[in-house]
């Protein structure tokens, strides 16, 4: 398969998000891929949109941060967005159809609720409302 614009959606779970920012990067040197690293902060409803909460900035940008650290090393440049909005999925899908990418890496970490495997709400969205290919990837 051949992707020329990959979508990384990072959550700041340092394994989970390295393990898939290394992943992206394979496959972007295979294709001459390029990379959009998204971290979305998700604003709650009783704050306005644009109202700036440092601490969810100063952690988004140090996850982000790490993200370009872990691609240099894989020699694979990346492009980072910090994003806030009210919903994280939406954001995720709405940023893939704006930057026409071919392909949405998403890192999972298994959760098991009442002993079955859960995805959340994130991922089940941009499964059903992705306009491309999504990989999922689990260490």
């Amino acid at each position: 398969m051949d992707f020329q614009k990959i979508l990384v959606p990072i959550t700041g779970l340092e394994e989970t998000d390295e393990e898939t920012i290394k992943m992206a990067c394979w496959l972007a040197k295979k294709s001459k891929s390029k990379i959009f690293v998204m971290y979305v902060i998700a604003v709650k409803r009783s704050l306005p949109l644009d109202v700036e909460i440092e601490s969810e900035i100063s952690r988004a940008e140090s996850v982000l941060d790490r993200a370009e650290q872990i691609s240099e090393k894989e020699d694979c440049e990346v492009e980072t967005d910090l994003l806030q909005a009210r919903e994280v999925a939406p954001t995720i899908v709405d940023e893939a159809i704006e930057k026409k990418v071919d392909l949405i890496l998403m890192g999972v970490k298994y959760k098991a609720r009442f002993g079955q495997f859960q995805l959340g709400s994130i991922v089940p969205y941009v499964l059903k409302n992705a306009p491309c290919r999504v990989i999922l990837y689990s260490q």
